[in-house]
């Protein structure tokens, strides 16, 4: 079983910044990958940036976010981080923090935090 605490989100206004953090704690040594989604009403849940846990720290980006959001690990801490600037309304939704383990068999498995609420106003 894999924990995930997230915290950060909040009502900032366009233009403005967020940090929004996630630790995990648990069974973790067979996490691969952390990352965020978000979720806006009406709409699917969709990737926003993920990062591996592994020593390359490979990242992934949505295009919507490139250039303005970053994401970023402590591996000591079990946490990951979303720094997100410039933040526009469109980026309103419910952030999920995710934590993807791999196991031996190349099999994965999903975690997923509670959700915290970003809303952005114009």
């Amino acid at each position: 079983q894999v924990q995930l605490v997230e915290s950060g989100g909040g009502l900032v206004q366009a233009g403005g910044s967020l940090r929004l953090s996630c630790a995990a704690s648990g069974t973790i040594f067979n996490i691969n990958a952390m990352g965020w989604y978000r979720q806006a009403p009406g709409k699917q849940r969709e990737l926003v940036a993920t990062v591996t846990i592994t020593s390359a720290g490979r990242t992934n980006y949505a295009d919507s976010v490139k250039g303005r959001f970053t994401i970023s690990r402590d591996n000591a801490k079990n946490t990951v981080y979303l720094e997100m600037n410039s933040l526009k309304p469109e980026d309103t939704a419910v952030y999920y923090c995710n934590a993807r383990l791999r196991y031996s068999d190349w099999s994965t498995y999903d975690y997923w935090g509670q959700g915290t609420q970003v809303t952005v106003s114009s």
